[in-house]
C-alpha cells in the first residue's frame, strides 16, 4: 500500500487510547499519571428513530390488544405521564451533574494556577537571592583583587608599574564588560530563567525526584512512587541547607548558655525544661554517669549540677524558702504614698469599760451581744467623726487568757487607747497592755473611764500609772489623758480630738496602688460561708478576685464584707474587712499577701505547711535514748487530764489552749488533745472516747451525728460562753486528780520516867504527860535527843491498872509500843493525829 492512495492507516478501531489521571497527596502535592483506557461500544440510535421503550409505549397506547391485561386507558395514560416525568428529571439531573463538574474543574484549575504562581514567586525570590549573593561575592572578590594589585604596584619596580598603568583589554573572565561572574548568554538568546519556565511541570527541578516525570499505569499500581514522600517544607529546608553550605555559612549556631535555677531536689524532665534541652539527652547523660533513671524520677542537687555543667550551662542554687521571695516587694516611693486612717486599739483590764466606750463612740450596742458582758473576740470597726475623719478601731479582750490577742492588737495598731476605770485604778491586765504598747513602740492615750461614779478617783489612776513609767500630761509628762464616761458620754469629743491630734503627728501614709498586705485579726469557720478571716489591710488595696496567701492557707477573694455587714468591691489601707474564699482557717496573727497566680500561692502555702510540720516534729521529738527515758520517768508520776476543745473563732481557741496549759503543777496537768474552730463533729467524739476525755464547746454546739455518737459512747459534752466558767470548771476537774494532802496535828507530849518489864506484854514505859493529851487511837513517835527513832501506834495505854482512852496533861500513865521494845528512860513520846485535806489547783 502506498502513502498516496488516500486511504487511512490500518489499525484497530476499538483499540486502547491514552488518558491522564491527576493524583492528589498530602501537603498539597499532586501528580499527573498517564493511564490506558479502553473504549466501550455504545449503540447510539438515529436522531429520528424512537427508543424501544417509546415504541412499546406507543404501541401499547395505540393498540389496546398489546396492552398488559387489566390496564385501562386512564392507567395507561398515568403510566405514560410518569415515564415522561422520569425522563425529564433524569435530563435535569444530568445537566446539574455537568454544571457541577464544570465548577469543580474550574476550582481545580484555579488552585493549580495559584500553586503555580506561588512556585513561580518562590523560584524568582530564590533566584533574586542567589543573584544578590553572587553580586556580593563578586564585589568582595574585586575589592580583594584591587588590594592585591595596589600591594603589587607598591612592591613592583617603576618599569613594571608603568607597564601596569597602560590600559589593556578587559579580563576574559569578566566577559569584556567587567560584569563579574555573570553567566554567558545562551546561543539562542534565552537565559536560564526562560529555560526554567519551559521545564516547569516536567520534573526538571532537582527536588529529589519528587516531580521526576509521568508514570505509567503499572508504576502507579505497583506503588513505586505512591508511598510517603517529602513535603514542600522539607524540600525548602534542604534547599536552604544547601544554599548555606554553598555560602560557607553552614556552621552550627552558637550555643545559648542559660542560668539554671537548681533547688535541693528536681525532677529530670523539669531539669531538661529549665536547660531547654531534650529530655532524652539528659537521661542519656545521667545513664553515662551511672544513674539509671527515667524522666519522672527525682535527682539531688549535686547530680543535677554535674549534668548542667556537662551541657555547658550555669548553675544558680536556690532553696525551698526562695518561693517566698515573690511576696517581698521594694519600698514604696514617697510620691506614691497617700494619707490613711489611723488604727486605734482599745486596751485595758477586764470590765473597765473598753467595749462600752467604743459603743458610745459608735452609737452601737456590742456589749449586749457579748456573753457575760466581756469581749472575747477582737472586733474591728470604722468610725467617722463629726469633723469627717475616719478612724479604725480594734477592741481587744481584757481577760488574762487573751494575752496573745492583745499582743496582736498592739502589733497592727498605730495608737493605743488605754482604758482605766477611775474606781478600780491600775490592774494586772492594765499593766500587761502597757507592756504590749511599749514593746510595739506605739504612742498611748490614757482614757480614765467611769468618772461619773461616786467612787471615781482619776488622780489615783494618774499616780498609779507613774509606777509603770506612764507619765500623763497632768503630771508633766507626754502621754495624753482624757477623763471620759461611756455611760453619760462625757469627754468623748475630747478623746476623739486627742486621737486626731496624735494621728496628725504620726503622718500616717500608705501606698494604695500595690498588691495588698494585711494582718489577720480573727478567723473562724462559718457553717454557711466556710473559712472567714477578719483582715486589717495595712498597705495596698485588696480587691474581689485577688489571689492571696495567708500563713499556711491560700485562696481567692470571693467577697469582702465591711464592719456594717455590707459587701464592698475593695478595701484600702487601714480598712478592716471579712474575707471569704480561703481554702482553710488561718491562724489569727498571720499576714495576708496578694500574689500574681494560684500556682505561686499554692507553692508558698505548701512550703509553709511543710516547714511548720517539720518544726512541730522537731519540737516534740526526743532526739536521744536518754531523753526518751527521762521523759518517761518524768511523766510516770504526773496525772493528765485530757480534753477536746472546739471554739467559734481562732483567737478564742488559742486563748483557751494557753489558759489550759497554765493549769496544773508537778502532779497534775491538763492536756489539750485537739483544739479547733467550728462545730463539734463525730470525729471529735471518736477522739474523746478513745482517750477518755470530755469535750468542751466554747460558743459552738455539737451537730446531730455528734450528739448521737456522744450518747451511745458515753462522752460528756459541755458548752460554755464565758471563758471564766470554762477555766474554773477545768481547774476543779483537774483538782480531783490530786492526791489528798495528809495533815498532822500534834496533840501532846509525854516523857518516859521509868521502864518496866511486864510478863506477856514486854517493856512498858512509865510516862508523865507533860503537854496536851495522850490518846490511844493517835499516832506516836519516839524521840531520843530530839531525833525520831521510831514511829508507830500504841499497843496499850493504862492509868494504874485500867485501860483508858486518853490521859490529860500532868497525869502519869503507862505506854507500850506495837512491835517495838527499845525504849529508855529520858526518851520523849510525841502524840499526833492525821487527817486528809482536799487539794485544789
Amino acid at each position: 500500500m502506498s502513502d498516496s492512495d488516500g486511504k487511512k492507516t490500518l489499525g484497530l478501531r476499538t483499540g486502547p487510547r491514552s488518558g491522564q489521571v491527576k493524583q492528589s497527596f498530602s501537603h498539597g502535592r499532586t501528580k499527573n499519571v498517564v493511564v490506558e483506557t479502553k473504549r466501550k461500544r455504545v449503540v447510539v440510535p438515529k436522531p429520528g428513530a424512537p427508543t424501544a421503550g417509546a415504541k412499546a409505549a406507543a404501541a401499547a397506547g395505540s393498540d389496546p390488544s398489546k396492552r398488559p391485561a387489566g390496564i385501562s386507558d386512564a392507567e395507561m395514560e398515568r403510566r405514560l405521564k410518569a415515564l415522561a416525568a422520569a425522563k425529564a428529571t433524569e435530563a435535569e439531573e444530568a445537566k446539574r451533574r455537568e454544571a457541577e463538574e464544570k465548577e469543580r474543574e474550574a476550582e481545580r484549575q484555579r488552585r493549580r494556577e495559584e500553586a503555580e504562581a506561588k512556585e513561580r514567586e518562590e523560584r524568582e525570590r530564590q533566584e533574586a537571592l542567589k543573584a544578590k549573593e553572587e553580586e556580593d561575592a563578586r564585589k568582595k572578590r574585586e575589592a580583594e583583587e584591587a588590594k592585591a594589585r595596589e600591594k603589587a604596584e607598591r612592591n613592583a619596580p617603576p618599569a613594571a608599574a608603568a607597564a601596569a598603568a597602560q590600559p589593556g583589554p578587559a579580563p576574559a573572565e569578566d566577559g569584556g564588560r567587567g560584569g563579574g561572574n555573570r553567566p554567558a548568554p545562551r546561543r539562542d538568546g534565552r537565559d536560564d530563567r526562560d529555560n526554567n519556565r519551559d521545564n516547569r511541570g516536567k520534573g526538571s527541578r532537582d527536588d529529589g525526584g519528587r516531580r521526576a516525570g509521568k508514570l505509567t499505569l503499572n508504576q502507579a499500581l505497583s506503588g513505586g512512587e505512591g508511598g510517603r514522600q517529602r513535603s514542600l517544607a522539607a524540600m525548602k529546608r534542604k534547599q536552604e541547607r544547601a544554599r548555606q553550605k554553598a555560602l560557607g555559612g553552614g556552621e552550627s549556631r552558637e550555643k545559648v548558655v542559660r542560668d539554671v535555677q537548681l533547688p535541693e531536689t528536681i525532677v529530670v524532665s523539669e531539669l531538661a525544661n529549665r536547660m531547654a534541652e531534650r529530655v532524652a539527652l539528659v537521661v542519656k547523660a545521667l545513664m553515662q554517669n551511672g544513674m539509671m533513671v527515667t524522666q519522672n524520677q527525682v535527682i539531688d542537687a549535686d547530680t543535677a549540677e554535674l549534668i548542667i555543667e556537662e551541657f555547658g550551662h550555669k548553675v544558680v542554687r536556690v532553696s525551698d524558702s526562695d518561693v517566698e521571695q515573690v511576696i517581698k516587694t521594694a519600698e514604696d516611693k514617697d510620691e506614691d504614698l497617700q494619707p490613711r486612717a489611723p488604727v486605734i486599739t482599745i486596751m485595758g483590764h477586764v470590765d473597765h469599760g473598753k467595749t462600752s466606750l467604743l459603743d458610745a463612740i459608735r452609737d452601737a450596742k456590742v456589749v449586749s451581744g457579748e456573753a457575760g458582758g466581756i469581749t472575747q473576740h477582737i472586733g474591728a470597726y470604722q468610725v467617722k467623726t463629726d469633723s469627717g475623719a475616719v478612724l479604725s478601731f480594734l477592741d481587744t479582750p481584757g481577760h488574762a487568757a487573751f494575752t496573745s490577742m492583745r499582743a496582736r492588737g498592739a502589733q497592727v495598731t498605730d495608737i493605743v487607747v488605754l482604758v482605766v476605770a477611775a474606781d478600780d485604778a491600775v490592774m494586772p491586765q492594765t499593766i500587761e497592755a502597757i507592756n504590749h504598747a511599749k514593746a510595739a513602740n506605739v504612742p498611748m492615750i490614757v482614757a480614765i473611764n467611769k468618772v461619773d461614779l461616786p467612787a471615781a478617783d482619776p488622780q489615783k489612776v494618774r499616780t498609779d500609772l507613774l509606777q509603770h513609767e506612764v507619765i500623763v500630761e497632768a503630771m508633766s509628762g507626754e502621754v495624753q489623758d482624757v477623763e471620759v464616761s461611756a455611760h453619760t458620754g462625757q469627754g468623748l469629743d475630747e478623746l476623739l480630738e486627742a486621737i486626731a491630734l496624735q494621728a496628725e503627728l504620726l503622718e500616717l501614709k500608705a501606698n494604695p496602688d500595690r498588691p495588698a498586705q494585711g494582718a489577720v485579726i480573727e478567723a473562724q469557720l462559718d457553717v454557711g460561708r466556710g473559712p472567714v478571716a477578719t483582715v486589717l489591710v495595712q498597705t495596698g488595696t485588696l480587691r474581689q478576685g485577688d489571689i492571696f496567701v495567708v500563713g499556711e492557707q491560700w485562696g481567692k477573694v470571693r467577697a469582702l464584707i465591711n464592719d456594717k455587714g455590707d459587701r464592698v468591691p475593695e478595701a484600702g489601707p487601714s480598712v478592716p474587712v471579712e474575707v471569704l474564699g480561703l481554702n482553710g482557717t488561718p491562724e489569727a496573727g498571720d499576714v495576708l499577701n496578694v500574689v500574681s497566680s494560684e500556682g505561686q500561692a499554692r507553692e508558698i502555702a505548701e512550703y509553709r505547711e511543710n516547714a511548720a510540720k517539720e518544726k512541730r516534729a522537731a519540737a516534740g521529738a526526743a532526739t536521744t535514748l536518754e531523753q526518751l527515758m527521762q521523759k518517761a520517768k518524768d511523766d510516770k508520776d504526773v496525772a493528765e487530764m485530757p480534753i477536746v476543745m472546739k471554739a467559734d473563732v481562732q483567737g478564742s481557741a488559742e486563748a483557751i489552749v494557753q489558759a489550759m496549759e497554765k493549769i496544773g503543777n508537778d502532779e497534775v496537768r491538763v492536756r489539750v488533745l485537739h483544739s479547733g474552730v467550728g462545730a463539734i463533729t463525730e470525729s471529735d467524739i471518736g477522739l474523746a472516747e478513745a482517750s477518755g476525755a470530755p469535750v468542751f464547746g466554747f460558743n459552738v454546739r455539737a451537730n446531730a451525728p455528734a450528739r448521737q455518737a456522744a450518747n451511745q459512747k458515753g462522752v460528756e459534752i459541755r458548752y460554755y460562753s464565758v471563758i471564766y466558767d470554762l477555766v474554773d470548771d477545768v481547774k476543779a476537774a483537774a483538782s480531783g486528780l490530786l492526791s489528798a494532802e495528809i495533815q498532822e496535828d500534834f496533840i501532846g507530849y509525854a516523857s518516859i520516867k521509868e521502864v518496866f518489864k511486864v510478863t506477856g506484854v514486854g517493856k512498858v514505859a512509865g510516862c508523865l504527860v507533860t503537854e496536851g493529851v495522850a490518846r490511844r487511837s493517835a499516832g506516836v513517835r519516839l524521840l531520843r535527843d530530839d531525833v525520831v527513832i521510831h514511829e508507830g501506834t500504841l499497843k496499850t495505854l493504862k492509868r494504874f491498872k485500867d485501860e483508858v482512852a486518853e490521859v490529860q496533861s500532868g497525869q502519869e500513865c503507862g505506854m507500850a509500843f506495837e512491835n517495838y521494845d527499845d525504849i529508855r528512860e529520858g526518851d520523849v513520846i510525841e502524840i499526833f493525829t492525821r487527817k486528809e485535806v482536799e487539794r485544789t489547783l
